[in-house]
């Protein structure tokens, strides 16, 4: 029975998409002699990876909201006549934000779609670039950092979901990294811009993802896996026809999907204890190789200035470095990244930590001091590589894949907040255990690196080449 057949009591239309544009793939999926447009999208490939293109531009505006702080500090200080810690929570509230965010993004995503939550994520974050554009007090910071925030958490749990659900599994590592290199993207592109530009056109600009976003999600079908969840079975086939080409048999990944959405279950159900516990380990990981947090405060440490210029370089390496990521992700696996992503951490980490241990015993107008300096910001260059090849991207793969569709709502949301509360708690926390022992911090930090390595070797299933399916039924 369609899920829009079951009851009388109105509560399913609250779960139809909340865009629903079925009817041009509909008709397009059963007239495959079709030329111009519907031409284009056949080749599997090309179909989702014009999707994810467009979701994309979701993690742009996440990055660029991590970015935006950075390099327009001492203006808006000094325009505003903002004081230190007056900035300090500016910069803070987008993971407030991003926290009530990710509370929301599970639950917004299977009542009213995956695209209906994008577009709901949309909207706060262009209020909120707008609010500090124009902003002439900090009560209109703070608002516009708050809501930002807001729809940052959303998309951080939605984008990876989305691009899981519809890739092919051959592409489903490489299209879902895309996800991190755009936020890496988004955290470059603000950096570069606040060179030329000041903090009030930045804000402007910050809106453009969105705006572009917002139309593009009427031109991409839902996620085929949420349309079968909910019933909605013409438009799931129909939906998984245009993402694999009108001329493949989608026959038996019907059938999967079909019977992986069926009945109920809760996070007590035995079977899902090991994929929710591997996702909330993932995420929080994650969030303790805060590489973004460490990038703004170690260059004031060694007492080098990195200028904005510097910034840009650094940004431009994790672009990099997450591109090799996504290239490589489904040739050599989940696991392996992984580890060697953690390991590489953990040496870097090492290599600073000494670095800082040693500065202390050494005199300042020492050769050895600068020496120390030099290897010191070697390490948290090789930190950031090791970062952008595993521990960035694939954690929220991770998340998207493991959970099975009938808890990833929930699942996902705590999974996504526990990630944004650690953040938040790390990022308060960070400056004043550097201000106490710099070169203990970063041990603590490598300790952390070569605990994910153990965790990751131990606990992490490999996913690589599998259905959605086919790993749902792996925990069993």
């Amino acid at each position: 029975m369609s899920f829009r057949e079951e009851g009388d009591d109105g509560r399913g239309d609250l779960r139809k998409p909340f865009l629903h544009t079925g009817s041009w793939y509909r008709m397009g999926s059963r007239q495959s002699s079709m030329m111009g447009s519907a031409q284009t999208i056949r080749d599997r490939s090309i179909s989702v990876l014009a999707c994810v293109l467009i979701v994309a531009l979701g993690p742009i505006q996440f990055g660029f909201t991590c970015g935006y702080s950075s390099p327009t500090q001492s203006a808006i200080t000094k325009d505003l006549k903002l004081t230190v810690s007056q900035f300090s929570l500016f910069g803070s509230l987008a993971n407030v934000g991003a926290m009530v965010g990710a509370i929301a993004s599970g639950q917004i995503a299977e009542y009213i779609g995956r695209k209906g939550a994008l577009m709901i994520a949309a909207i706060p974050n262009i209020i909120g670039w707008l609010a500090i554009s124009f902003a002439r007090d900090i009560s209109f910071l703070y608002m516009g950092r708050l809501l930002e925030g807001f729809g940052v958490g959303i998309i951080s749990y939605t984008v990876p979901v989305y691009i899981a659900e519809i890739a092919p599994q051959n592409l489903r590592g490489g299209l879902g990294s895309v996800n991190q290199l755009s936020v890496t993207i988004g955290i470059m592109l603000s950096y570069l811009l606040g060179l030329f530009v000041g903090w009030r056109v930045l804000a402007v600009l910050g809106v453009l993802p969105c705006l572009i976003l917002i139309p593009g999600l009427f031109f991409i079908p839902e996620s085929p896996r949420w349309l079968a969840k909910m019933g909605m079975t013409d438009d799931f086939e129909a939906s998984l026809q245009v993402l694999r080409g009108f001329d493949t048999d989608i026959t038996l990944e019907v059938n999967e999907i079909k019977v992986s959405s069926l009945g109920f279950c809760s996070l007590t159900d035995v079977h899902y204890i090991k994929p929710y516990d591997i996702t909330n380990y993932s995420l929080c990981l994650c969030s303790f190789h805060n590489v973004h947090l460490l990038l703004i405060v170690t260059p004031y440490l060694y007492g080098i200035s990195s200028g904005n210029a510097a910034t840009v370089g650094v940004g431009a390496i994790q672009v990099i470095a997450t591109a090799i990521s996504t290239w490589l992700v489904d040739k050599t696996g989940r696991r392996v990244l992984l580890i060697v992503s953690s390991s590489g951490m953990a040496l870097s980490l090492l290599l600073v930590a000494v670095s800082f241990f040693s500065k202390g015993f050494v005199s300042e107008d020492s050769t050895a001091y600068g020496i120390f300096g030099i290897l010191s910001v070697v390490g948290v260059v090789c930190m950031v590589i090791a970062f952008s090849l595993g521990i960035g991207p694939i954690p929220w793969l991770i998340m998207s894949e493991i959970l099975p569709i009938k808890i990833k709502g929930l699942a996902g949301s705590v999974a996504t907040l526990a990630n944004w509360l650690l953040s938040w708690v790390i990022t308060m926390t960070a400056p004043l255990l550097l201000d106490w022992s710099s070169g203990g911090t970063f041990t603590f930090y490598m300790l952390m690196c070569a605990f994910t390595v153990i965790f990751v070797a131990i606990w992490v299933p490999e996913t690589k080449g599998k259905t959605l399916e086919e790993i749902q039924f792996s925990f069993r």
